[in-house]
């Protein structure tokens, strides 16, 4: 990207004195990186203008994308972090520093495949960073989307390590963050890299599926609208295509691609949660619907936040369609997610950033906050189990619920004793049972997102060794551990 395209996007988003402070950003830019170049052969600057052209996109803050514009400049030149914060300001440099802190912290890792440091001083640097502002990440994934998007001029060698490391690491990230526009770009260039020719293959089966499915699905498509605007209500429909490396993973699971029914979903977008119930009731007299694929996801939310309903129905001429209904608001988290959030609560989570903890952050990203609690006690010198580490920051997660309807995040595999000591450690310590979603189960059942789980105790039980093999989590360990050494 260029300084005048970088400009006229900024010019649609950021008041004048802010354009002010980006063209000086990239002056400044410019002539640091002056010399460089990257392996296509373009100027290295170019680079660092594309990861802020993209967070301009994301609808970043304008200290974002300051920071997007600078984020190589005390990595890569002479470029002192003083320097950064007397010319751009304390937030911007404390971005730039930040985002070096995770380049540094990666390149001290062990291998690719784990992502987790060699070193405790590693570690702290990555989670500190973090854990700190979670827009130093957003600049890292901004970062890593330019650099697979130009990934065809590096060695096939550093393309297979970048793209698998994008794939393990970046897109799950993304959709932890649930950006879900930025993890299906990333994971289907990964996925290109990683695995062409199975890619082409299954971009052919799609183009021959679509064709067919796209003239199908017209005349529910227009049928749905005509009803819709006949019960006046507002709103917009499209259609969304699953991405090649979803329908990838999916056909790990199924048979045959026959069995599935969301390789094109229509997307109706509406004003409010009311409205989507309404349209859920209009297609469900319109159409039959399968009662195991409706997904409420608007009094559930997925872990990382995500909001929808879900519906498959069959048509008159067994034709299976599958809708997807929720609010303008829904879906603008569903595309940019953390991006979006941090663009409508600037101010409040820039006030929870500066004072050291995240104080306001959602549920679903409550993940963020414990991160820093993890670096203070690698900081202070004990122990931290990185196996155990890597599950918690980059695994899937799952929501549970306590009878009374508080939510509890958990990594997925998560046991009832991990919920149990979650509560309290004396709750862990008294249990004699569970309940999960009224009926009782073994100790090692794996608890699912949306469980409601009741702890039954007994104020005589004792915690027993092989309930060591029934919790994953690092604090249910600890606790548990403490408790048996009393014992």
């Amino acid at each position: 990207m260029r300084k005048r395209e970088l400009m006229l996007l900024a010019s649609r988003s950021y008041t004048d004195e802010e354009q002010t402070e980006l063209i000086s950003a990239i002056n400044f830019a410019i002539e640091k990186h002056k010399g460089q170049k990257r392996k296509s052969g373009e100027a290295f600057v170019t680079h660092p203008l594309a990861v802020a052209g993209i967070l301009i996109d994301w609808g970043l803050d304008i200290d974002t994308v300051l920071a997007g514009v600078l984020h190589d400049t005390v990595e890569d030149t002479e470029t002192s972090l003083p320097t950064i914060e007397n010319l751009f300001g304390r937030d911007v440099a404390f971005l730039v520093d930040g985002v070096t802190k995770v380049s540094q912290a990666r390149s001290g890792m062990r291998d690719l495949s784990s992502y987790l440091p060699a070193t405790k001083d590693n570690l702290t640097k990555l989670l500190i960073a973090v854990g700190q502002d979670v827009r130093v990440i957003i600049i890292k994934l901004a970062d890593r989307l330019h650099n697979m998007q130009t990934l065809q001029h590096l060695s096939r060698e550093k393309q297979l390590k970048i793209a698998r490391e994008t794939l393990e690491v970046f897109a799950p990230l993304a959709d932890r963050l649930n950006m879900g526009r930025v993890r299906v770009q990333l994971e289907e260039l990964a996925f290109s890299y990683l695995e062409p020719k199975e890619f082409k293959r299954l971009q052919r089966v799609m183009k021959d599926r679509l064709g067919k499915s796209h003239r199908k699905l017209a005349r529910v498509r227009h049928d749905v609208d005509k009803k819709l605007t006949e019960e006046s209500i507002d709103h917009q429909m499209d259609g969304r295509i699953k991405s090649v490396y979803s329908l990838y993973k999916k056909l790990q699971k199924v048979d045959s691609i026959d069995d599935i029914y969301d390789l094109i979903a229509l997307r109706i977008i509406v004003e409010d949660a009311e409205t989507c119930y309404r349209v859920l009731g209009i297609i469900h007299a319109m159409y039959r619907p399968m009662v195991n694929r409706i997904k409420d996801y608007i009094a559930r939310p997925k872990p990382n936040g995500y909001q929808s309903l879900h519906t498959t129905i069959i048509t008159e001429n067994e034709q299976i369609v599958e809708f997807q209904i929720r609010t303008a608001t829904m879906h603008d988290y569903a595309e940019r997610g953390l991006a979006a959030s941090f663009h409508y609560n600037e101010q409040k989570l820039t006030d929870a950033y500066r004072k050291g903890h995240i104080a306001a952050m959602p549920a679903d990203l409550a993940w963020i906050s414990q991160l820093q609690e993890v670096a203070a006690q690698v900081s202070e010198g004990k122990d931290a189990d990185l196996e155990r580490l890597k599950v918690d920051l980059f695994g899937n997660r799952i929501f549970v619920y306590s009878p009374k309807g508080d939510l509890y995040d958990m990594p997925d595999g998560a046991f009832p004793l991990d919920y149990a000591y979650r509560i309290h450690s004396d709750i862990g310590r008294q249990a004699a049972g569970f309940r999960v979603n009224g009926k009782m189960v073994a100790f090692d059942r794996t608890l699912q997102h949306g469980d409601v789980v009741e702890v039954i105790t007994k104020r005589n039980a004792q915690p027993r060794p092989d309930w060591l093999e029934l919790v994953i989590t690092r604090h249910a360990r600890d606790k548990l551990r403490a408790q048996l050494k009393r014992t």
